[in-house]
């Protein structure tokens, strides 16, 4: 049985995993990360990719690996070039040092582009050529895909979508240093700051992030503040949807990431879509049909699954 491995490195923790060609699940193991510093993260990596064949090892005969890891990727050149939006030292050839690690080839990209392509080879894409990938997770980013080809850009920042500005009114400055960004108010890491302007601590775990949970639920039970907080949200998601729709105009928009994965906050946003905007949308908005628990360790077996493919 031909098989490959993933790896999903996040800002937590790092899922490896084997796969076989449909991208069924045979082995993973869990490993936490919680690194801010690039090197650091390289030999965790690492470590746990020798922990992982030493303690696991591989159900069949190993074909190729991906690796799914958070900022700056280039994919053609096989390097990681940062952690997040600011580039401070020099591209690791990541790609390389996996491929020594384990003798067959490896690919290496963008945790969200990895998860397109996994839609593209084995998800709802595998009907689309022209489809949009959303992740609504701790951040916001999608993955544009056109004509059947995952767009990159020249600096590998393509879909970088959670910097679109949608209030340009909004005194909230991002990290991008512009105001009124989307990621700031529709993701993990949106819906925090939301609730921290509010004050309202006890939407707020003991690590100081949303309970997001806890928020739609007190949504549902007609709590003002609650539902203030999450039809901003809805409102924004659905204006950053019909502006990617206006720019790239896919037949198909798929949407992933824990915030979004239960389905609550896209029914919320439905309300919000304008059907003039949305009538080229044949295929509809759906949901992943991944198991948002193991899309990006799908989504990066697939890589390596592409770089076979391609060669």
């Amino acid at each position: 049985m031909n098989t490959y491995l993933g790896l999903d490195f996040g800002g937590t923790k790092l899922l490896i995993g084997e796969t076989d060609e449909e991208g069924n699940i045979l082995n993973t193991k869990r490993y936490k990360t919680g690194l801010t510093d690039q090197q650091e993260a390289v030999t965790c990596i690492m470590e746990a990719l020798e922990d992982y064949k030493a303690t696991t090892g591989f159900q069949g005969q190993l074909k190729a690996a991906g690796l799914g890891i958070v900022g700056i990727v280039n994919r053609r050149r096989g390097e990681w070039i940062s952690m997040s939006h600011e580039v401070k030292n020099p591209p690791i050839p990541l790609q390389k040092l996996l491929e020594e690690k384990l003798q067959v080839p490896c690919a290496i990209d963008n945790d969200v582009r990895s998860a397109t392509t996994a839609e593209l080879l084995l998800g709802r894409g595998q009907t689309s050529e022209d489809f949009i990938y959303l992740n609504v997770g701790t951040g916001l980013a999608a993955g544009i895909v056109t004509d059947g080809r995952l767009i990159r850009g020249a600096n590998n920042n393509s879909g970088e979508i959670g910097h679109m500005v949608v209030d340009i009114n909004s005194t909230q400055q991002c990290v991008c240093h512009r105001k009124g960004c989307a990621e700031n108010i529709v993701s993990g890491t949106g819906f925090t700051a939301q609730i921290r302007r509010e004050d309202a601590a006890e939407l707020l775990d003991e690590d100081g992030k949303a309970k997001v949970v806890e928020l739609f639920r007190k949504a549902d039970a007609g709590d003002p503040l609650c539902q203030k907080i999450t039809d901003y949200a809805a409102k924004t998601l659905a204006c950053v949807i019909m502006n990617l729709v206006r720019v790239s105009d896919p037949d198909t928009v798929i949407l992933g990431g824990g915030i979004i994965s239960d389905g609550w906050l896209l029914e919320k946003t439905r309300n919000y879509l304008e059907a003039e905007t949305m009538r080229g949308v044949s295929h509809g908005i759906v949901l992943s049909s991944f198991d948002p628990r193991y899309a990006g360790l799908i989504g990066a077996a697939s890589l390596g699954m592409d770089c076979i493919r391609k060669k």
